[in-house]
């Protein structure tokens, strides 16, 4: 049986009502759950020893498929949508410096790719 409401319950605002509903709830949690299935596989075929994973979270609404790299470093980032060749400058723990240089890398995007978005890179990223 169907429920016509002349307004929304609580006073809130109709598209939380909505998005809250059980029935949208289970559509999110599958697509996230195929989301997160073809991301996991996708990263599969390309790690070789890193520490990236796929997680899934709960918004208060939403649900989220994340590119997990505990390593930090905007590592996640990197593996998403690439990066550019640079050097940095490291200090050891006797406190000598030196320069790395990092290679350039081109972005899998893994996110997009599993969840059949466009495969283009973001603007300009900066984290300090």
């Amino acid at each position: 049986m169907a429920f016509v409401y002349s307004r929304v319950p609580g006073g809130g605002k109709l598209e939380k009502f909505l998005a809250t509903m059980p029935g949208v709830q289970d559509a999110l949690d599958e697509a996230r759950f195929e989301i997160a299935a073809r991301a996991e596989e996708l990263l599969l075929q390309h790690r070789l020893e890193g520490h990236a994973q796929i997680d899934v979270v709960d918004g208060d609404v939403d649900k989220y498929v994340v590119l997990d790299d505990e390593r930090g470093k905007a590592a996640a980032l990197s593996i998403e949508y690439g990066r550019a060749a640079s050097v940095e400058v490291r200090t050891r723990k006797d406190g000598t410096t030196y320069l790395v240089t990092v290679g350039a890398m081109d972005g899998l995007f893994i996110l997009a790719r599993a969840a059949n978005l466009p495969k283009k890179r973001k603007g300009k990223v900066h984290l300090d």
